[in-house]
């Protein structure tokens, strides 16, 4: 919490009245330490399979359905409305697409997801329902960097898959928005004229950090993970290892999260 508080302090004295910016300013560094991960660099390079991206898109989907539920519910609050835009930006319908191309009609009662998506979905639903104003830091690092990163990562997905088509690609997909700069623009505007007293905006601020934060300490706790599976992976035979994945629910849920986090991230340091 105190990091939050000064990184907050550090970065927003002297970029103005615009809440983008002070989100963006006050989460500097957060980006920054995200961005020199390797999972980041890997993703980047295309290092990404079908199981991984497959468990991916369940901890997405669970992430979107809390987060799009709660600004569904509070779509008429004075600090929700001005950045409501289902049409546009939605992304739940998208990401069941893609599960029934991947998973079949059956697709939920196959997904997985680890402990850390079930915390930022409590955490959505909480502030959802004690204040719905903090659920506008999250907005924007999610939509936003969806927006930034979406036509680059689909290419880098499409391409690591091998996919022939753009099916199970929904996700990186805006059909309602024409122009993302252009409309990037209008969302920020949009979010600018929030009214927010001094402390609801302070707490708007130290949310997004929060948001960061939770991300890069789970991040940080599946590295150990996987440096531990990493070594005896080394020990094993190869035929063991092609059967790793699909036999471990451990690995996979570890695996799955580590993309996700470097999807989240990607797109996030475009805004």
């Amino acid at each position: 919490m105190e990091n939050m508080k000064s990184a907050r302090k550090e970065d927003t004295g002297d970029v103005g009245s615009d809440l983008s910016e002070q989100i963006k300013a006050a989460t500097k560094t957060n980006h920054i330490r995200a961005e020199n991960t390797q999972l980041m660099l890997s993703y980047q390079k295309g290092q990404i399979t079908l199981p991984q991206y497959k468990v991916l898109l369940c901890s997405l989907y669970e992430i979107y359905k809390a987060l799009e539920e709660e600004l569904d519910r509070n779509c008429s609050h004075p600090a929700v409305a001005p950045i409501y835009f289902p049409q546009e930006l939605a992304r739940l319908e998208s990401l069941e697409r893609d599960l029934e191309h991947f998973f079949g009609s059956e697709w939920r009662k196959r997904v997985i997801v680890p402990a850390a998506t079930h915390r930022y979905q409590q955490r959505l639903r909480q502030i959802g329902r004690e204040s719905p104003e903090l659920l506008v830091a999250h907005a924007y690092t999610r939509y936003l960097g969806d927006l930034s990163g979406g036509q680059v990562l689909g290419k880098i997905t499409q391409k690591s898959l091998g996919l022939s088509s753009k099916e199970g690609l929904s996700f990186f997909s805006f059909p309602g928005v024409s122009s993302p700069h252009r409309f990037k623009q209008l969302y920020r505007g949009r979010m600018n004229s929030i009214e927010l007293t001094e402390q609801e905006r302070a707490a708007v601020l130290e949310e997004a950090v929060a948001a960061f934060e939770l991300n890069i300490q789970v991040f940080d706790d599946l590295q150990k993970m996987l440096s531990v599976t990493t070594a005896a992976d080394q020990s094993e035979s190869s035929a063991v290892k092609a059967t790793m994945f699909p036999s471990s629910p451990v690995m996979r849920i570890t695996v799955g999260v580590c993309v996700a986090l470097t999807t989240i991230g990607m797109g996030l340091y475009a805004m």
